[in-house]
């Protein structure tokens, strides 16, 4: 398999910049027996009783920071995960590739020194405690594509309703079309919900190195899958329900956890890239948002629903004019054969 596989052409102007007024007000593609536009409201209606929704409850921390350097030069931080109270592991943009030692002078009289690198990433120690100065003093770490800074409205938006485990420096994007009316209405229909936490790291927007797609590794990402989801998920099983994974992180935390081939409580870091030919172990339908061309989550998706079922999936939305990416429109996808 190549990355070109995978490609297909959007409109600059399908990019979804902002979200939608209402969370539930975007469109959901059914992807079933066919194709069928929907609205995302329509969700209960292709449920039933005894189902079970999976949720990635991650929370975003305001990984985004701007400082200068001794210099004078400008730096930018995009904070990957913190490693202790005064430690991260983070990007760092400035004009010159930054060396052990140096210094950057951040907002608040803080200053962050680069220890070394570990990877792609700099290892920075902070003068003041990581997690508080980065919920005082970062930006919301919007993905680049959207081309716009962060404003105050992406802090309750480019958020899950039901988020609570701080680490992610990228939102589980298919749950943020969930509100708490949502929830409630699936809960009262009989849907159950089941919880992992996936810290979605910033390697979720990087490109694929190489052509060919096996010659490429995903970034390992901090993952808890407890002992009630896996109960859920296997008694879901057992009574005849279906296991829907609301996202990829959620299809990654749960097949993580069902390697050895049944799903137990599982937590480290997971690295696990889905290609088409995988067998799937846990989930039976997934809810997700449309994908970045040539990349890893698409490569997902094609591997659960079919490859040229996706492409001609995606050939519809661009048709019909679906918002695309994280703050886009939304499918619903049930394995079925190639189109």
């Amino acid at each position: 398999m190549q990355i070109s596989d995978f490609d297909y052409s959007l409109p600059d102007e399908l990019i979804a910049r902002y979200p939608t007024a209402e969370r539930r007000a975007s469109r959901l593609l059914e992807v079933s027996d066919g194709l069928h536009d929907r609205r995302f409201a329509d969700l209960p209606k292709l449920l039933q009783p005894g189902d079970l929704l999976v949720f990635n409850d991650t929370r975003v921390i305001h990984a985004r920071l701007h400082g200068q350097k001794e210099t004078g030069g400008r730096c930018e931080i995009l904070v990957e995960r913190i490693e202790s109270e005064h430690s991260a592991l983070a990007q760092v943009r400035a004009s010159k590739t930054p060396k052990a030692g140096m210094r950057i002078e951040l907002p608040g009289n803080v200053c962050a020194v680069v220890e070394g690198r570990q990877d792609e990433f700099f290892v920075l120690t902070f003068s003041a405690p990581v997690a508080p100065y980065l919920e005082q003093y970062g930006e919301v770490p919007l993905p680049p594509y959207l081309g716009r800074d962060a404003e105050s409205a992406d802090d309750a938006r480019y958020q899950t309703v039901y988020a609570r485990d701080p680490g992610a420096v990228a939102a589980p994007t298919a749950g943020l079309h969930f509100d708490d009316a949502m929830l409630a209405d699936t809960e009262a229909a009989g849907i159950r919900h089941a919880f992992v936490t996936l810290h979605v790291g910033a390697g979720t927007f990087q490109s694929l190195r190489h052509e060919d797609i096996e010659a490429n590794r995903l970034h390992s990402e901090r993952l808890v899958v407890d002992k009630d989801c896996c109960e859920l998920v296997r008694r879901t099983r057992e009574e005849g329900g279906r296991v829907i994974a609301v996202g990829t992180t959620s299809v990654r935390s749960l097949e993580t956890a069902a390697r050895s081939g049944s799903i137990e409580p599982y937590s480290g870091e997971t690295d696990l890239f889905i290609l088409p030919g995988y067998e799937f172990r846990t989930i039976d339908a997934m809810i997700t948002n449309f994908h970045l061309p040539q990349s890893s989550l698409l490569m997902l998706v094609a591997a659960f629903a079919g490859t040229e079922r996706i492409l001609a999936a995606y050939r519809h939305a661009v048709q019909e004019r679906y918002r695309f990416f994280s703050y886009g429109d939304s499918m619903f996808l049930t394995p079925g054969a190639v189109a």
